[in-house]
């Protein structure tokens, strides 16, 4: 009998050719934005090629890392199934998630960071509305901090732990710092990194790219006068939004209300306004504002109409928007480690700006049309679709603004409505979860019936320092009698009602203090210097007669302005010897806007025996001990 044999047969995979190992390396429709020849030049010139031709070259690496980013909730297996699905009929690699895991660690952040510096820039055309005041392109700096990374060592050995008002937080969080030209919202330069660095750090890392062709929008915490004085140093105007600490010594008033001062040199115009919003429901919302500009004249450029154009700082919390939560979907992202991390976050912004280029050029096609009506939404949906697709050719008619730009413009979004309402997010942990008590806005989005721009006629008034480096002319005051401040406002109700116990809020509100939570800063400063009596936390009265706080602290004499800042400091001290000064008491004699440097510089003084520091963060005049007596000692020495 014939015994029957099974013979087992193996199927060795066909080995792609050399062409098809680049076949994934494609990004859909905006492979017209990041073209092979580009991808190519960019890894040669980080020194990122692959030695060796394999499976998974470097140029299909970046494009994975970009697809990465178009599909944050997919892993790696099934992002690469979306690059490949339109290669029908071709011999495609099929790697495992830990190859293609390998394949991101060969790359590193080098060479998507340069990639993304080639396609960063503005990207509209200066005819194109909303884009241009006057011949100045608008831009605008702000940070976002809300960009969560995998809690891991390496991770937090980086960037540390983010401290929240109720706990720490659960992921680290990194800094993003951002250029936006705010009429696209196009990105023209980015940087980040940990938190215990300020914004202004990181703005300053991107004044390279201003120039004499653009005017800065930035918000309150871009008002140092350092800063200021660098954006000016590049020929960039800008229009930017002061503290109410600023103590500006006002020069010639003009015509429209604003006045000119001088912050570290520089020639700025202040402007100070009221703008209230009234609501269809009749809701009324009023706020301050208080801008510092370099466009001086102002008949070309009124005070009514820059007050106007700061809101288009705003523009660049819609850029946010769009990045963290329509393109991330407010996810963490993906890398464990720092250099993973940093690849990750140039390609998200190498993405967003490919997608707002396309975005824009369909929107120049219509003449006429401001690209905020463009939908990010929409854009993205479309090159999602275009990416799976990439087999499919293009129609003749596409070649022009692409199916992208035709998903665009098929649905533009209806022009932008006034409407306001109270800054409130659903997150426990966020400082905007509950109404503040200053809020006046409503609750629910409401449509705005007008807008009110009130601006305030400054008389011109002796300064209240002179800045050592930069003297301001002295000019003469003005017959009319100082209006009361708000301490001398709180004093007056406090006396009214002798014996009573006040709130905060409720003080505030008796003297119309707008901000509630500055006042409540001034409440407790006060209460420091003596001026009035916390009586318990968030309560205040005013005791006189025998059971009186002790007075107010001394004025500080006029000071020399050529003097140093110690010769200064020191003239200060002694003319008032026992009493122990704060640098916040010293720093607005000597014209000096941080206090905090001044406070370090008075405790090396200190260590040094200039000055004594009787307490942590004060100073008191230094004597001189006397000799001591030696006349007992020779004379029994002489008789001895």
């Amino acid at each position: 009998m014939l015994r029957s044999r099974s013979v087992s047969s193996v199927v060795v995979p066909a080995v792609p050719a050399a062409g098809e190992v680049f076949a994934p390396g494609h990004l859909g429709e905006l492979t017209r934005y990041v073209p092979v020849e580009l991808v190519d030049a960019v890894l040669e010139e980080t020194g990122t090629v692959q030695q060796r031709l394999r499976c998974l070259p470097s140029r299909v690496g970046i494009y994975f890392v970009l697809a990465l980013g178009l599909f944050p909730h997919l892993g790696y297996a099934r992002v690469w199934d979306k690059l490949v699905a339109g290669l029908a009929g071709l011999r495609v690699p099929v790697p495992s998630e830990k190859a293609l895991r390998d394949l991101r660690r060969r790359l590193g952040p080098a060479p998507l960071k340069a990639l993304f510096e080639v396609v960063a820039g503005p990207l509209a055309q200066p005819r194109t509305p909303g884009v241009c005041y006057r011949r100045w392109r608008t831009v605008a700096f702000d940070g976002c901090n809300s960009l969560k990374v995998p809690d891991a060592d390496r991770n937090r050995g980086w960037l540390g732990r983010a401290k929240l008002h109720l706990g720490w937080a659960s992921y680290p969080t990194l800094r993003l710092m951002t250029l936006v030209e705010t009429g696209s919202r196009g990105v023209l330069g980015a940087c980040f990194g940990p938190k215990r660095h300020g914004e202004n750090h990181y703005a300053r890392r991107l004044l390279h790219l201003l120039g004499p062709d653009q005017l800065v929008l930035a918000d309150r915490g871009f008002d140092d006068g350092r800063f200021l004085a660098q954006i000016a140093g590049t020929g960039a105007q800008f229009l930017v939004r002061l503290t109410s600490l600023w103590r500006l010594p006002t020069g010639d008033r003009l015509p429209d209300g604003s006045y000119l001062a001088r912050i570290r040199g520089v020639q700025v115009r202040i402007i100070e306004a009221d703008v209230t919003a009234t609501g269809t429901d009749g809701t009324a919302a009023r706020d301050g504002y208080r801008l510092v500009t370099t466009l001086l004249d102002p008949v070309a450029d009124p005070a009514e109409i820059l007050v106007r154009l700061y809101h288009e700082r705003w523009e660049i919390e819609s850029a946010y928007y769009a990045l963290r939560h329509t393109l991330m979907r407010g996810r963490v992202l993906r890398s464990a480690d720092p250099a993973g991390v940093q690849q990750e976050m140039w390609a998200l912004l190498t993405l967003y700006q490919l997608l707002r280029t396309a975005m824009v050029d369909a929107v120049e096609t219509a003449l006429g049309t401001n690209p905020d009506r463009a939908s990010f939404t929409v854009a993205l949906e479309a090159a999602r679709d275009q990416l799976v697709a990439a087999g499919v050719p293009e129609d003749a008619g596409d070649q022009v603004v692409g199916r992208i730009g035709r998903a665009v413009l098929a649905n533009l979004l209806p022009a932008r409505r006034a409407r306001f309402s109270a800054r409130r997010v659903k997150c426990p942990l966020s400082r905007y979860t509950y109404p503040r008590p200053e809020e006046t806005r409503p609750a629910r989005s409401t449509a705005i019936d007008s807008i009110t721009v009130s601006i305030h006629a400054v008389q011109p008034a002796t300064p209240a320092f002179v800045s050592r480096r930069h003297p301001f002319p002295t000019v003469t005051p003005p017959s009319t009698s100082r209006p009361p401040s708000l301490i001398d406002q709180a004093h007056a109700v406090l006396r009214a009602h002798p014996g009573r116990r006040w709130g905060a809020t409720e003080l505030a509100t008796a003297t119309g203090a707008q901000n509630v939570s500055s006042f409540c800063v001034l409440l407790a400063r006060w209460a420091r210097q003596g001026q009035i009596t916390k009586v318990s936390q968030g309560v205040y009265m005013l005791l006189e007669g025998p059971d009186a706080p002790p007075p107010a602290p001394p004025t500080p004499p006029p000071v020399d302005p050529t003097l140093s800042r110690l010769d200064g400091t020191l003239t200060i001290l002694q003319s008032a010897p026992e009493h122990a000064w704060r640098p916040d008491e010293i720093a607005p004699a000597l014209g000096i806007t941080n206090v905090h440097s001044l406070n370090v510089q008075m405790a090396a003084w200190a260590r040094k025996g200039l000055i004594d520091r009787p307490r942590k963060g004060a100073c008191r005049h230094r004597t001189k001990p006397e000799p001591p007596d030696t006349s007992t000692h020779l004379t029994s020495t002489d008789n001895a």
